[in-house]
């Protein structure tokens, strides 16, 4: 009997130890969710909080950032002759600091306390730099007024291990005769080739640079002109489709 009883009194002890870890949980889950509720409320409802974007000094604390792009020797003369051109946008329009370090050598780009756009030293790094690779400034300008283009450069020689008189057929098959092979490849893939030595920069977007470099490899590989040409034609048909 004595034994039966204390069995009971131990049942009924965790039977109550149990109703009230069940409540504490019930009350837990309903703080957890009482919140949430209000901020679906605060979602739905018409007075939704507006945040105005952050200017490029505000994501940096006031901090200055710098960029500097060295200048290589035979793009001295055309850098002094277009200076004009390259200032003016990106101190008018991007807003940042610019000027030629004479010591290093190289385009040093800087923000200020004037500057709006987070992105004003990039889109001005890239500009310049690509003038310094070789591409004229109406073309490079592009790339401040436009978000989606892009640089990219590759060796000749990564796509076929070419010396001598061979790496310069390769040459000649890209440019063609009088240029007429580049500007091509140009006009349909909508993009801006340079040929520097064994290099290739294009500047373009995306999806064009990707065609224009396979035209490229195509004609490094030995295929000839005609070929390519109705190759980028099918290819850039399918991109205007696409978009």
């Amino acid at each position: 009997m004595l034994v039966a009883g204390h069995h009971q009194q131990q049942q009924e002890h965790q039977h109550q130890q149990t109703t009230m870890e069940v409540d504490e949980a019930v009350v837990m889950a309903a703080e957890l969710q009482a919140p949430a509720e209000d901020v679906a409320m605060d979602d739905s409802a018409d007075g939704a909080p507006v945040f105005s974007p952050l200017t490029a000094a505000e994501m940096t604390e006031g901090a200055a950032q710098m960029r500097r792009i060295a200048v290589p020797p035979h793009r001295y003369t055309p850098l002094k002759e277009h200076w004009l051109q390259i200032f003016t946008p990106v101190v008018e329009h991007m807003k940042l600091q610019i000027r030629m370090n004479v010591k290093s050598r190289a385009v040093e780009l800087k923000t200020c306390p004037a500057t709006e756009d987070p992105g004003a030293l990039q889109k001005s790094a890239d500009f310049v730099k690509a003038f310094c690779l070789g591409f004229e400034v109406e073309d490079a300008v592009a790339l401040l007024r436009l978000d989606d283009l892009y640089l990219d450069s590759f060796d000749i020689t990564d796509v076929k291990p070419l010396a001598g008189d061979h790496l310069s057929r390769a040459i000649g098959r890209i440019a063609g005769k009088g240029g007429k092979t580049k500007f091509t490849i140009e006009n349909v893939t909508k993009t801006r080739i340079v040929l520097a030595d064994s290099k290739v920069h294009i500047l373009g977007a995306f999806q064009n640079i990707r065609v224009a470099k396979d035209a490229i490899a195509h004609l490094i590989l030995g295929s000839p002109p005609g070929k390519v040409y109705g190759k980028l034609h099918t290819v850039a048909g399918r991109l205007s489709e696409r978009f």
